[in-house]
Order: C-alpha cells, then structure tokens, then sequence
C-alpha cells in the first residue's frame, strides 16, 4: 500500500506564487482553518496529515500569516476573526 500523496509533498516543487499572491501552502493554512474539526485531537491530525508539519509549526506559520495583508485579501473573515482572538489572548496576559 503505498501513502498518500501529501504525505511526500515537497513545498519546493510548487510553483511560486504570483507577485501579490499566497502560496500554495498559506492557502492550505488558511483553509484548514476556516473548518470546524469534531472531537479531540482532530484538528492536530489533519495538520499533521494533510499539510505534513507539527501543529506548533502550522501555529507559528499561521500567526505570521494572519499579519500578511494578501492573506486579509484572500479569506478576511477568517483573518479577521484569527486577529481577534490574538488580540483578546494578548489582552488578558
């Protein structure tokens, strides 16, 4: 049985995003995002398994990703709602 193609993705075989555009992988982030996962531990699984990284590496690339403007372009509601549970965090600390 042979694994899943995103298991051997390999980032540097996408193509380079367009002037003003996100990658491939930021679209991905984002995307994973904007879905509710039931049950404990779902959402790490689908980090680890559709996107092939640890779920404090898709935090840290996430966190970065919601301070891009072409990030805001492309999904604001999510964006918009990921600033403003940082900002609530960071208003309590």
């Amino acid at each position: 049985m042979t694994a899943p193609d995103h298991e051997h993705h390999d980032p540097r075989a996408e193509p380079a995003p367009r002037a003003g555009e996100l990658s491939v992988r930021d679209r991905a982030l984002l995307a994973l995002e904007r879905r509710s996962h039931a049950g404990p531990g779902a959402k790490e699984r689908a980090i680890r398994e559709e996107l092939g990284i640890s779920p404090v590496r898709y935090y840290q690339l996430l966190n970065a990703l919601i301070d891009d403007e072409r990030s805001l372009r492309e999904d604001p509601v999510t964006v918009n709602r990921l600033r403003r549970v940082r900002d609530a965090k960071r208003g309590r600390r």
